[in-house]
């Protein structure tokens, strides 16, 4: 399930396309016929900030008053990548146009860095890989052949 929110409610002013996970789409479904037009609503009138007092008070009740708003995007961001959701995927799902963004939103995790250099310590069919040599300076005889000298 998805929806589309208008350019004009949009930081680029381009039409944003949402993806609903299963999750997100049980809590629209339960909300829909609520209102005949509007998801969210109070008193009957659509929400039209989502930094609201609702917003704080329950921030404050389960003991995440640090916890903002945008801070829900970078951990949907850092969950993704975590789950090995492709790159342009994130960048889809997050609605970034810059890679960069994309790149500051999703964070590797840290256990994912840990297991990532732990990995180069197994041995792989028995054999240690070989060393990569950044810098190596090869003194060629007449014919164009390396001499064997190096420098």
């Amino acid at each position: 399930m998805g929806f589309i929110i208008p350019a004009k409610a949009v930081k680029n002013r381009e039409d944003r396309l949402v993806v609903l996970n299963k999750v997100a789409k049980a809590v629209v479904e339960e909300m829909r016929g609520v209102h005949s037009e509007y998801v969210f609503t109070y008193r009957g009138k659509r929400l039209r900030n989502m930094n609201n007092r609702a917003w704080k008070e329950t921030r404050a009740r389960v003991g995440l008053r640090q916890v903002l708003i945008h801070d829900l995007k970078h951990t949907f961001g850092r969950r993704l990548r975590s789950a090995e959701v492709s790159f342009e995927d994130r960048q889809d799902l997050l609605g970034h146009k810059s890679g960069r963004i994309t790149t500051h939103y999703s964070k590797a995790e840290i256990a994912n860095l840990i297991a990532a250099a732990n990995a180069v310590c197994e041995e792989q069919s028995g054999k240690s890989p070989a060393p990569v040599i950044l810098k190596k300076n090869i003194r060629y005889a007449p014919n164009g052949q390396p001499s064997g000298n190096t420098a």
